[in-house]
């Protein structure tokens, strides 16, 4: 084997298992790094992604990259979420219940009717409550750079207009695959069922499921108008997301380059919350245009139907963060 041809091997190998850690080479100096999500490119995840991707190249001058793969092109939350444990994905944004699976107290972020407002809840997980659930993804091998929005949850469907629980007695609802949303919406009447995301138009189209809930952004830009003609404004969750790093990619980046990450996560989670709260009002009108029929919801009456959800699961989330969310709830 000559000299050039060892280098050569040399050269693959190395760019093999920085592909496999969820990096690629760009030069000796540069890493360039694979963060994916399950929306589409229109959505504020990805609008955001883009500018904090931009961002941080320019001020690292080139040494940190991100590289944006939307719709789910790494697979769903649960694959991916696999991938940044073990180090063989870089970065994601995740919505921040997936991350019950491998740690359940993150189910108390779907407690449904907790937040009044969003600025409500964007006090909590940028303070103690926030802090609180980074600490146990660190300890799973997550870095939860910031708190990203997934905004407030309704309900459509193709059966009718949902504006009390009863309305919702035997919907064929798909809810996300945790047992908190399937919890919530059996005490609402419903008859829910996990589905991945990726497989939710599909199935709305064939007429599996008769409703699904979301946020106002998702249903817009996954077209979901055209497989569903209800809205309802419930409001039943207000969802966190998370931008996390991989903990072995996160070790890789020098203190300075840290810095500049948390820098431009924390603008751009600000940028991305202002893309949510504005364009809810303008999601409203565009579905109306696009012929679905929009109503309001009596939420006293949804919030008193959860009240046993929430004496079942705050023992599991223990009282400390239970207290967090508490102190936060009652907050002016």
């Amino acid at each position: 084997m000559t000299f050039a041809t060892r280098n050569t091997l040399r050269a693959s190998l190395g760019a093999a298992l920085l592909t496999l850690a969820g990096l690629a080479p760009l030069s000796a100096h540069a890493l360039d790094i694979k963060l994916g999500h399950v929306l589409a490119p229109n959505h504020s995840w990805n609008k955001a992604a883009e500018g904090f991707a931009a961002e941080v190249k320019e001020k690292t001058g080139g040494r940190v990259n991100f590289v944006l793969f939307p719709s789910g092109q790494l697979g769903n939350e649960k694959t991916m979420l696999e991938g940044l444990q073990i180090g063989s994905q870089g970065a994601a944004i995740i919505g921040s219940g997936s991350l019950q699976p491998i740690e359940p107290k993150f189910g108390v972020v779907e407690l449904p009717y907790t937040w009044s407002s969003a600025a409500q809840a964007y006090k909590a997980y940028d303070g103690e409550l926030g802090a609180a659930l980074a600490k146990l993804a660190d300890k799973k091998n997550l870095v939860i750079v910031s708190w990203w929005e997934n905004g407030f949850r309704h309900i459509t469907n193709n059966r009718g207009p949902v504006a009390k629980p009863a309305d919702l007695a035997g919907l064929k609802t798909r809810v996300t695959p945790d047992k908190m949303r399937l919890d919530t919406f059996t005490a609402l009447g419903a008859n829910p069922a996990p589905l991945a995301f990726g497989e939710l138009y599909s199935a709305l189209q064939q007429k599996v499921f008769d409703a699904q809930e979301n946020p106002l952004s998702i249903i817009y830009t996954s077209s979901f108008f055209e497989v569903q003609k209800y809205l309802s404004l419930t409001g039943h969750v207000w969802g966190p997301a998370n931008l996390i790093i991989s903990k072995p990619v996160w070790n890789r980046l020098s203190a300075e380059d840290k810095q500049v990450v948390q820098a431009a996560a924390d603008k751009w989670r600000d940028a991305q919350r202002k893309m949510i709260s504005d364009g809810d009002q303008q999601f409203i009108a565009q579905l109306k245009e696009k012929g679905m029929q929009v109503n309001d919801v009596d939420k006293t009456a949804f919030a008193a139907a959860v009240e046993p959800v929430w004496k079942t699961y705050s023992a599991t989330y223990g009282p400390e963060l239970m207290a967090l969310v508490q102190k936060y709830r009652e907050a002016k």
